[in-house]
């Protein structure tokens, strides 16, 4: 599959990684390929962060995770970049009024341990990931089934009912049946997400220590190792029923601690494929590479995101939004992305990334534009940032410190509220003081598409309670609005509606926009067929490895 993946928070500066294979947006690099220079079992590489935790269907929410999920598991339904759906373990996908849904799958497939995939393994799976006692970190995207309530009740303290989601229900071997407690019109489209894969019947004989290391998928590639903090390595899976077949034997993720390191690798031929170049390298890597570089535009966002937990924002009351939309419009976007970033940015004029269903050019309705004196109004008029200084907090292995600065010195030249950049050391320790809660005062997000619809950018990351709300921001009236756009009878009507939800934002300020992303990449002589999808991810089924 090739579009949805394992939820996103985005690792690097300069790209992300999430789900998979096959289909998908623009191509990039060399696409051809000699036929009878290429070894059809070859390996290659690809630079990689550890991920944050096991690799879970239910739990992977971060980039590095992702893309080695990707390779590992296929879902129901992909996405091509016009947005509309292609099958791939589902036979078809079918509602007549968008809150019952029909999954019929195509025969044939197996796990990668030789078991059949069935609508069981499906069912089986989303219960499970969807219990409360199972603490999935993506369990709310089973919140628009019917019966979640009981499954994985929210009120604090409230005790989990059944053990299974109300509205599953097997038909036969290979069709299961889907009721939502409402209409969703984009609800197909969520199915290519991560979280909605099939699971063997040997994953629950698992103890909580053993599953998530070896993890036994449908996709293209099977797991082979995992060496914490060195390697991960899958192989083709020649059983595989799907339509994206790889065309190499398997692929090593090779753990970096900073892109600096890979990307000398690259150039001495010691790692094949980079997601990302960092900051430092962008003024050359073109000229390094020649036709090897990679530039071009995928669905992701930058933004800043606010700890409305922490002190600073809570106390004594609730944060005006007006400060937040000072803070916004003393960041001069443009300079910064041409400068600090070499161009690879494109300032952002919303929260809905390029390239979904309902993206608008001025979705923030005017509060990225840079005005420092506009900006100094907003935030005096909202009572002030308390203690008159902000924090930023990211992970230094992933080029962020130079833009971190450099948005700071604009905020504090602006507006003279004091900024300073919070720097974690890796990914897992920023995704850990996000989850446990320990931001002091703002923190990088970066998100890339789940799904090709704005709903995803703005539902997933702002409703309350939602998996991507790490920063615990909730306000009820959006909430309600949201509510309305999701039942909205088609789905061209729920993205106009999540259209004037985004135009809205600007009168909660969840986050504040920075740039939408590109893919600045490249690749070694070693590999060709190399392509980067709409997630902005390296397509591992179509990279050709040479002889």
């Amino acid at each position: 599959m090739r579009g949805a993946k394992s939820a996103k928070w985005v690792t690097g500066a300069i790209i992300v990684a999430l789900a998979a294979t096959a289909c998908g947006g623009g191509k990039s690099g060399d696409s051809g390929s000699d036929a009878k220079a290429v070894d059809p079992n070859g390996i290659f590489s690809i630079e990689l962060g550890e991920p944050e935790k096991p690799l879970l269907t239910g739990d992977t929410m971060e980039s590095n995770g992702s893309a080695v999920m990707a390779g590992l598991f296929s879902t129901l339904v992909d996405y091509k970049a016009d947005g509309s759906l292609t099958m791939v373990n589902a036979e078809s996908v079918t509602t007549t009024d968008s809150k019952t849904w029909t999954v019929k799958l195509k025969p044939g497939w197996t796990f990668h341990d030789g078991t059949p995939v069935t609508s069981k393994s499906y069912v089986d799976a989303w219960n499970w990931n969807a219990s409360l006692k199972n603490a999935q970190g993506l369990a709310s995207w089973f919140a628009d089934i019917k019966g979640y309530d009981k499954v994985h009740p929210d009120a604090e303290g409230a005790k989990q009912t059944a053990d299974k989601l109300e509205g599953l229900k097997v038909v036969d071997e290979n069709t299961f049946t889907i009721e939502l407690t409402k209409s969703v019109p984009y609800f197909g489209h969520k199915l290519a997400y991560i979280v909605f894969a099939p699971l063997p019947d040997s994953f629950y004989k698992l103890d909580a220590k053993t599953r998530g290391q070896a993890p036994v998928g449908n996709g293209p590639y099977k797991f082979k190792s995992w060496d914490h903090k060195k390697k991960i390595e899958i192989t083709r899976y020649d059983g595989y029923k799907g339509p994206n077949k790889a065309k190499n034997g398997g692929v090593v993720f090779k753990n970096y601690t900073t892109l600096e390191a890979a990307y000398e690798d690259l150039k001495s031929g010691n790692v094949d494929v980079l997601r990302q170049i960092a900051p430092k390298d962008l003024p050359v890597y073109r000229q390094d590479l020649g036709d090897r570089a990679v530039d071009q535009a995928y669905s992701a966002i930058q933004t800043i995101a606010v700890a409305f937990y922490a002190d600073q924002w809570k106390k004594p009351k609730q944060v005006d939004p007006r400060v937040i939309q000072g803070l916004s419009m003393a960041i001069d976007r443009a300079t910064i992305t041409k400068t600090v970033l070499n161009g690879t940015r494109e300032p952002a004029t919303g929260w809905v990334a390029k390239g979904v269903l309902g993206f608008q050019e001025d979705g923030g309705n005017g509060v990225t534009k840079y005005d420092p004196a506009k900006a100094k109004e907003l935030i005096k008029a909202g009572g002030g940032v308390p203690g008159n200084k902000i924090s930023i907090q990211y992970n230094a292995d992933g080029g962020h410190k130079e833009w971190v600065d450099a948005v700071c010195n604009s905020i504090q030249q602006a507006t003279s509220v004091q900024c300073v950049g919070d720097g974690k050391p890796d990914f897992q320790a920023d995704l850990t003081a996000r989850k446990t809660k320990q931001v002091k005062s703002l923190y990088r997000s970066g998100w890339v598409l789940d799904y090709p619809v704005n709903a995803n950018f703005i539902s997933d990351l702002f409703r309350t309670g939602a998996g991507g709300n790490q920063g615990d921001f909730s306000n009820k009236e959006l909430d309600a609005k949201i509510a309305k756009a999701d039942s909205a009878k088609t789905l061209d009507e729920s993205v106009k509606a999540y259209q004037a939800i985004e135009k809205d934002l600007k009168n909660y300020m969840p986050s504040i926009p920075l740039w939408y992303y590109k893919v600045n990449a490249g690749f070694s002589e070693k590999v060709s067929g190399v392509a980067y999808g709409q997630d902005g991810d390296p397509i591992l089924t179509g990279v050709e490895v040479k002889k």
